[in-house]
């Protein structure tokens, strides 16, 4: 995984361009600091951030075919890569480097080769036989990637806004799953799944162990490397079976044999936090070595700017989730690990925030999970990119992989849905799937913990933290004029406001604020899913405790307001966990 930054038909190609383009290659070098180059032919630029994870000897980029006429230059890792150069008999291979194959299969299959590749990637791709190119972005949008125009008639490419923000006219958010091209000048859509069309509605039923095969599959081929790597942590159920499935099939692969089978477990929070005790617990569990960070409420604080810079976000949520998990990175990075495997996704696919206990019926369920996944290259992703790799750190994603995500997507929705008298929470198939009596993955404590949205579960200080600390620099008197500051997703609280104070300070162009979501939302739900519940709609926060009702540290004085004026039986009551009993043998 690295930085790319690439410069199409710019009408100069003097020295004093390059010297340009080297210097904005340069902002991204946090993403890549084990090498850098450029290739440069006529008035096109490819350059390149190097974070080497396979084949550190010789995977510099920008990568060539034989002759050096189709030139790649890849943020990404390509899984199936050993399969694909079988399928290749015919080409020499410079590299050992998983992207290696890009420039061969486009060779082989033209611009139509983009779904043969398993794996995260944004690459540009310049074939210099007639000067036309091609971009394209995974079908998530797990790597982040965006795109803009010169007035000179230029088409920028590049990993982070920074590279881009100062130079073009107009950029925007390059779509997931999706391909440009020079000869067409137009997006299409390349990754084209059953659940894109929201309205069909899968009817496939649930099968535990086809589901627990899948995701074991997308674990286990996340484990391609050439460098030491780790899990994080955190203790709650995503995060946990990533450990635990990684922990359980490491001994058999290359990575085992070349680093040891031994794995390394990573976890951050507030003195106390609960992520900190859950993540200890379920390490001595698994048998990992087991490194905990502790932070401050002033070290969030203190590194808000820095975050914000690196992810390019005002969303609020964002920001409160990615900064322990940038404070995490930079700790993990010191340790000698350049990569981790992370749990994001699994709620989005399994509708595993709070607010889906209220899911009207199972139509809506799966509308909504759909409405998330394709959210996520704005959020979760983003997030986890960035803030990894604002330290060099690599974060891989298996709850993500294409064929785990066919086949969850595919599962009726009515097997997800949150039944209270069945004894059914959040995530209900995912927990089961991995129940196993026999060979245990993980307690069954841990195996039925409630959803904890990551930036509460570091510690419910850190956001009580940010709010007091936004309120003493954002005045009652400033936020009546916000809409007027800030017409386009106004902030509605000061903590917004001062995110947002910090964002435009670093980007200030209109592209930039484009470039972020908004509209309302409560514990992490999209706008529509607001009309779930009516009493939410006064209770617009991120944070999953904002699902009063639902969640058992739930805001006390929301509790207490709401109990007021909702009927007893609409609130939904704490969940014991310890008489689920659902388990399926081997």
């Amino acid at each position: 995984m690295c930085g790319i930054l690439a410069v199409l038909g710019c009408s100069d190609d003097s020295q004093a361009k390059r010297v340009r383009i080297l210097e904005l290659s340069r902002r991204l070098k946090h993403r890549g600091p084990d090498w850098s180059g450029l290739h440069q032919h006529g008035d096109n630029y490819l350059a390149h951030q190097r974070l080497a994870i396979v084949d550190p000897a010789s995977g510099d980029q920008p990568l060539f075919n034989e002759d050096k006429s189709i030139i790649v230059t890849v943020n990404g890792e390509i899984y199936n890569h050993e399969d694909l150069r079988k399928q290749l008999p015919n080409h020499k291979f410079r590299t050992q480097c998983d992207c290696d194959v890009i420039a061969h299969l486009y060779e082989e299959y033209g611009e139509n080769f983009v779904d043969m590749l398993d794996g995260i990637f944004s690459f540009v791709l310049l074939d210099t036989r007639d000067n036309s190119f091609i971009v394209a972005r995974d079908a998530i949008g797990v790597t982040s990637l965006y795109i803009g125009w010169g007035l000179d008639g230029s088409v920028w490419i590049a990993s982070e806004l920074k590279g881009l923000n100062d130079e073009c006219e107009h950029f925007e958010v390059f779509p997931p799953g999706h391909l440009y091209s020079s000869k067409d000048r137009e997006f299409r859509r390349w990754y084209n799944p059953p659940w894109f069309n929201e309205a069909i509605i899968p009817t496939t039923p649930y099968d535990p162990l086809v589901l627990r095969n899948a995701f074991e599959k997308a674990v286990i081929k996340r484990l391609m490397t050439d460098v030491p790597f780790g899990v994080l942590l955190s203790g709650g159920l995503d995060s946990s079976l990533v450990a635990a499935v990684t922990a359980r099939y490491l001994a058999g692969t290359k990575a085992a044999k070349q680093w040891g089978a031994k794995l390394h477990s990573f976890c951050v929070g507030l003195k106390g936090a609960p992520d900190l005790k859950a993540g200890r617990e379920v390490a001595d569990f698994l048998g990992t070595v087991h490194h905990e960070f502790q932070f401050t409420i002033q070290d969030g604080i203190d590194a808000i700017e820095d975050v914000i810079y690196h992810t390019e976000t005002y969303d609020v949520t964002t920001i409160r989730a990615a900064t322990p998990m940038f404070l995490m990175s930079r700790k993990i990075k010191s340790s000698g690990v350049k990569w981790v495997i992370s749990g994001e996704g699994s709620d989005e696919i399994f509708g595993g925030y709070l607010y889906f206990h209220k899911a009207p019926n199972k139509e809506e369920f799966h509308q909504e999970t759909c409405r998330k996944i394709k959210a996520l290259h704005r959020y979760d992703c983003l997030r986890a990119n960035k803030s990894t790799y604002a330290w060099g750190l690599e974060a891989r994603v298996p709850f993500l992989d294409k064929d785990f995500i066919k086949v969850a997507m595919d599962i009726d929705p009515e097997y997800k849905m949150i039944k209270h008298e069945e004894g059914r929470i959040e995530k209900w198939i995912l927990r089961k799937a991995f129940d196993d009596e026999e060979n245990p993955y993980l307690p069954k404590h841990i195996l039925y913990r409630q959803k904890e949205q990551f930036s509460d579960g570091v510690g419910y200080g850190w956001i009580d933290g940010i709010k007091d600390h936004a309120a003493k620099h954002v005045t009652d008197r400033m936020m009546l004029n916000a809409s007027h500051i800030f017409p386009f997703n106004t902030p509605l609280t000061k903590e917004a406001y001062y995110y947002r104070m910090i964002f435009e300070r670093f980007f200030p162009q209109n592209s930039a604020r484009l470039t972020v979501p908004g509209g309302a939302s409560v514990a992490c739900s999209t706008e529509k899913a607001i009309e779930w519940d009516a009493s939410w709609s006064s209770n617009l926060d991120p944070s999953g405790r904002a699902a009063f009702g639902v969640h058992n540290s739930a805001y006390e004085n929301q509790v207490n307001s709401v109990a007021k004026t909702v009927e007893p039986e609409k609130i939904i009551p704490k969940m014991e966990i310890s008489n689920l009993g659902v388990a399926i043998q081997s």
